[in-house]
């Protein structure tokens, strides 16, 4: 096998497998920190060897015992000898097992290191960054932007995190019923997040970002069988089907980015938004309102235009006024601002922007592309101006950088 298809079969395994590995290695000893380190060295070894051995006929079991390996010789020479004896021990343990952690049982792990993740222990802020760590294998300049904090400060709190996780041999396993309530909201928290990371991606040229969206999707689901009487994991699902139901529209065919209200519906995936409808509709039936049932009833009120029924402004403007009663977010003042725009003239909706902190917005890419559009909608064209060059400038996706450049220079 050339070194070109092995490297691409390890970089497939990182991006299917990892979170499954890492959350194997460390059921027992609790040390994410050792674990991830162990999982990298192997992956690193396989990059050696597999263009020369070829690719073994079960990747991820090499991979597993490769890292178990690394882990072992790392305690043997530790010089903290019973932590090292009470690793071994507990190592030893976990290799005696047999390997069947495949199949239906693979979903299970990713989830339960996720919930492990949750835990009222670690720092809340920390919490989805590290689920998105752990599971998915991002680092922490991947996901700065999305938690709107520098990396710098993001890579501190998944470290304090999983030193949290070691020292407090925080147990690897689901959490008792009276603690689920906290713990689901900051799992689908960071599943949505990890969907957030792929969708931001709106060209595909990362392969790894796309991978995401199907993986917060195939996780949303489980849990959702997980808990079929819960209604926001089912909220949660239909929000991500109804964008990933018009995930082919968001470009035309020359590739230029196309905004939410100018795709054609006829380009949405109707399969795909008949399963989000028939989600939102079992979510609601269980008269438990939520974020993600909010989120999702948005979506579904953009997209009743692809039947010729468009949602009145108003109506918008009160599903946004009830999601921030529920939970404020920076996100949801904006759009906020954006329906009230819609409803009640492009002034409304910018006093509704401007009274948002400054200090909230300074790096908030949307806030700035926002405040150009109702700019330029009320003739305020050189602030306009000003504004686009702000959100081009906070813009990471080439097309949206370009749609944002043209609407400028035609101002």
């Amino acid at each position: 096998m050339t070194g070109a298809a092995a490297n691409s079969v390890a970089e497939r395994a990182a991006r299917e497998s990892y979170g499954r590995l890492l959350s194997i290695l460390c059921v027992r000893t609790h040390d994410i920190a050792a674990s991830e380190d162990a999982l990298a060295d192997a992956f690193a070894r396989a990059l050696e060897r597999w263009p020369a051995d070829g690719v073994p006929a079960q990747p991820d079991a090499w991979l597993l015992s490769l890292a178990r390996h690394r882990k072992l010789d790392a305690w043997r020479h530790s010089r903290v000898q019973d932590d090292a004896t009470q690793a071994l021990l507990l190592l030893a343990g976990e290799m005696d097992e047999a390997d069947t952690h495949e199949g239906p049982a693979v979903p299970d792990e990713r989830l339960r290191l996720m919930f492990v993740c949750a835990h009222p222990a670690i720092d809340a802020a920390a919490r989805a960054p590290l689920m998105l760590q752990t599971v998915l294998g991002l680092d922490a300049a991947r996901m700065a932007s999305a938690f709107l904090t520098a990396p710098s400060t993001l890579g501190q709190r998944l470290v304090r995190a999983k030193a949290r996780i070691r020292t407090a041999g925080i147990p690897f396993e689901y959490p008792e019923a009276r603690e689920l309530p906290q713990r689901r909201r900051d799992v689908l928290d960071g599943i949505y997040a990890a969907y957030g990371t792929g969708w931001d991606d709106v060209d595909g040229a990362d392969a790894l970002p796309r991978a995401l969206t199907a993986e917060a999707i195939d996780l949303c689901r489980i849990l959702c069988s997980l808990m079929p009487d819960q209604p926001e994991p089912l909220g949660l699902l239909a929000l991500m089907l109804f964008c990933e139901s018009r995930s082919a529209s968001r470009l035309s065919d020359t590739g230029a980015y196309v905004p939410f209200d100018q795709q054609d519906p006829m380009r949405w995936d109707p399969d795909l938004l008949a399963e989000a409808e028939r989600c939102l509709r079992r979510a609601s039936d269980m008269k438990l309102p939520g974020v993600y049932q909010l989120r999702a009833a948005i979506l579904s009120a953009h997209c009743e235009r692809r039947v010729g029924a468009p949602v009145a402004p108003e109506v918008l403007v009160s599903l946004y006024e009830d999601l921030l009663a529920l939970r404020p977010s920076l996100g949801a003042q904006v759009s906020r601002a954006c329906a009230l725009a819609n409803a009640r003239g492009p002034e409304i909706g910018l006093r509704a922007l401007e009274a948002i902190p400054a200090h909230e917005v300074a790096g908030y890419q949307p806030y700035w592309a926002a405040r150009a559009h109702l700019l330029a909608a009320g003739g305020a064209r050189a602030a306009a101006r000003q504004a686009y060059d702000r959100a081009i400038g906070l813009s990471t996706n080439g097309a949206v950088r370009a749609y944002l450049d043209a609407r400028s220079a035609r101002l």
